[in-house]
């Protein structure tokens, strides 16, 4: 259950973190993070009540309106916004803030009969009497202000080559840290392991990561240390944490099993090496060092010598571990006794993790292409880099790397004028080894070929178009080849170009595949009577200068039947291909990617791809935040664009010191339901597309662009229906 927004509710204000609902009043001196108006119709989930005491202690605009001096009091109510949890009491707004709860207030959604109150030692107390935990599935939105459920067993189920994935969700109890927080917890996680000695690793096919809210909804997914790490509480808050398993295609089938161990500990524990002062870090690497270098080349030497220097050695490493550093892991009778270990992890929580790998393994390449763009002069703004130097060229590649594991082909673009587009999934030549490299890639399902250079070289745009498409029509990986010349075309002469540019790309390769992206024909020049029927003229009328038709989904709306006569229009039997792509329409309650969206309603984006019969999809921008010149930059959306539209992942530098992006919760949807593609196209291959679309149906999964699941258990039985139908 997401944390209402301010894209959902007009008045909702941001204040010391946390989101309260001001009805009818405009407040001067608080500052609010985005705009009050709502820009996404509210889904008003939730029913409960919250009583907030908002206090202005100067003169404020809002004072004087009322006639009053000083300090102004006003107490609203805050309706529908728990769900299922109607008799909880909330803690003070003071609590909930982070300011003033001592020890003692509970939240009382699960059971708690008895309060702890007083100083409070995780170690010599159960972590169950000091916080609550609890799993959701994937698609679910868990918020700050999420309450708890009864805390059940994981139970997976997924194919070879698939990522599979669930939130822990963890609300502290009581308080028994400082410094404004509730409590420290340790999250530690095993291998997971099947009878026959099989595992499925800590840190590579299994990870941790940390729920961010991005303008009060759940959305980045923060790294976490493996296979240990330490996570701050705070009083009234909900902690999500989204585990990720990574199925190698290898990987034997079979129960797989591990667990999930979660500690409350002392908040002032600190790992040894956060500890240390400068001068200790540096006496210690210097001791370590000499120990190295006495016994690193000892081979070939007398044995004198080679006993002397491992003598050196023992004595170095003696006094290291005698040093005040770690006297913390010694008593007087010397190390600490394991039982005392025992003890304190026997006051853990321990969730069990159970998974089962079936004999079926995704393909590589994509059955639906996704091809998702990326903004190059995002990338220059933001980490400073030229365009064409060493540097700009790494960030390419580490971008291209990273999205790959997304099961999507990102292309790189340049807008120009009247929405023209340079797009390239290679930034190097087609001649060079990297860019075989790319093509060549079996994740890759398509790749944007340029229709003139991407850095300047010397060569006329004809030229480097020629040269290019001689080197490319000689590979394999041609057939993944396209270009997309021109974003949504309005006008006759903005049609008239693609014909124009296209024309000269089919002259060196008269199979090349061109992709125009549109929602209308042309304005000034109709090719019908109505919008609807121009629409449905527009491949007669770019014919033969585009290969694949990339229409709006905003345009369909709930008219599925549309979809069949869109596709009545194009000529499958000569090559040419119907796509379909989302941007700032449709709205809810349709299927997009816009932050705020129920976690099905990302999800629904491709199974609506799937039961419309599109044979691609087109996303125009996984990173197109406003301009920013420096990576750790606060991230904001583009103006006039819902909250989300056009970003995917965010750059990592504004989380952590990571180099690396960080994903999305719609990230991870998008790749959740590329993989459901794979499953129902896996059931349509044995029993035919209509009982593919037939199980979509009878599960309940997806009826329609307004008729879809809000819940996750319809995913869970489609997906094992197929297990059961192939295991048989």
């Amino acid at each position: 259950m997401p944390e209402p927004s301010q894209f959902h509710f007009p008045h909702l204000i941001l204040h010391r973190g946390h989101s309260h609902l001001v009805s009818d009043i405009f407040i001067s001196n608080l500052s609010l993070l985005v705009p009050t108006h709502p820009l996404l119709h509210p889904h008003f989930q939730w029913r409960s009540h919250l009583m907030l005491r908002v206090t202005y202690s100067d003169n404020s605009v809002l004072g004087k309106q009322i006639g009053g001096k000083g300090p102004f009091v006003h107490t609203v109510v805050k309706s529908d916004l728990i769900r299922d949890h109607q008799e909880t009491v909330v803690p003070p707004v003071e609590g909930v803030a982070g300011g003033g709860t001592a020890y003692g207030w509970s939240d009382t959604g699960v059971n708690d009969p008895r309060p702890l109150r007083g100083a409070i030692d995780p170690t010599k107390i159960s972590s169950l009497e000091l916080m609550n935990v609890w799993c959701m599935p994937n698609s679910a939105n868990v918020g700050p202000q999420d309450m708890p459920r009864e805390l059940e067993p994981i139970s997976l189920l997924a194919a070879r080559n698939e990522r599979e994935s669930i939130q822990i969700a963890i609300r502290p109890k009581v308080s028994w840290g400082g410094s404004g927080i509730a409590g420290t917890v340790q999250v530690q996680c095993t291998d997971l392991c099947s009878p026959c000695g099989a595992r499925l690793v800590v840190g590579q096919s299994l990870t941790l990561r940390r729920v961010v809210p991005v303008l009060g909804v759940p959305d980045a997914l923060v790294p976490l240390d493996m296979p240990v790490c330490q996570l701050n509480l705070f009083p009234g808050e909900t902690t999500v944490i989204w585990v990720s398993i990574d199925v190698p295609t290898e990987q034997a089938p079979g129960q797989y099993e591990g667990e999930l161990i979660i500690s409350a500990t002392k908040a002032e524990a600190e790992s040894t090496s956060q500890s240390l002062s400068k001068v200790e870090k540096h006496q210690l690497h210097r001791e370590l060092r000499d120990c190295l270098d006495a016994v690193e080349s000892l081979e070939g030497n007398p044995l004198e010598e080679v006993v002397e220097r491992v003598k050196s050695a023992t004595s170095s490493l003696r006094r290291v571990l005698l040093s005040p550093s770690f006297s913390d892991l010694f008593s007087d009778n010397g190390p600490i006794d394991m039982m005392e270990e025992d003890a304190i992890s026997s006051l853990s929580i321990r969730l069990k993790i159970s998974l089962t790998v079936w004999d079926f393994v995704l393909p590589a390449t994509p059955s639906v292409p996704a091809v998702i763009g990326i903004s190059d002069t995002v990338i220059e703004d933001r980490f400073g880099v030229e365009h064409g130097s060493n540097e700009w060229f790494e960030l390419l590649d580490q971008h291209f790397k990273w999205l790959l594991q997304y099961r999507i082909s990102p292309y790189f673009c340049r807008w120009g004028n009247g929405m023209r587009v340079l797009t390239y999934t290679s930034p190097w030549p087609a001649d060079h080894p990297k860019s075989d490299e790319y093509f060549s890639d079996p994740r890759l399902a398509a790749y944007a070929v340029p229709n003139g250079p991407i850095v300047p070289c010397g060569d006329t745009a004809k030229d480097y178009l020629r040269r290019e498409v001689e080197i490319l029509r000689t590979k394999n990986h041609w057939r993944k080849a396209y270009f997309y010349l021109w974003d949504e075309p309005l006008n006759i002469e903005q049609y008239n170009g693609i014909r124009s540019m296209a024309s000269e790309i089919h002259a060196y390769a008269p199979d090349a595949r061109v992709l125009t992206t549109y929602y209308c024909g042309p304005s000034d020049a109709p090719l019908a009577s109505n919008n609807f029927e121009s629409f449905l003229k527009v491949p007669k009328f770019l014919r033969p200068h585009t290969q694949i038709y990339c229409t709006s989904e905003w345009v369909i709306g709930n008219r599925e039947d549309l979809a069949k006569d869109i596709i009545a229009e194009i000529q499958t039997e000569n090559g040419e291909e119907w796509w379909t792509y989302v941007c700032l329409g449709p709205g809810d309650p349709h299927p997009n990617w816009h932050l705020g969206m129920r976690g099905t309603q990302h999800r629904a984006v491709m199974w609506r791809v799937w039961k419309e019969g599109g044979t691609g999809f087109l996303y125009w921008g996984a990173n197109c935040y406003e301009k920013a010149t420096v990576p750790s930059a606060e991230i904001k959306f583009r103006r006039g664009l819902p909250p989300g539209d056009g970003v995917l992942f965010y750059p990592g530098q504004v989380f952590s010191s990571s180099q690396q992006p960080v994903a999305s919760l719609r990230l991870e949807r998008l790749l959740s339901g590329l993989q459901d593609i794979e499953y129902l196209k896996l059931y349509a291959s044995r029993f035919g597309r209509d009982e593919g679309l037939n199980l979509l149906e009878k599960t309940g999964m997806y009826l329609g662009p307004e008729r879809y699941t809000s819940e996750h258990t319809p995913i869970d039985v489609m997906r094992g229906e197929v297990y059961r139908t192939f295991r048989s």
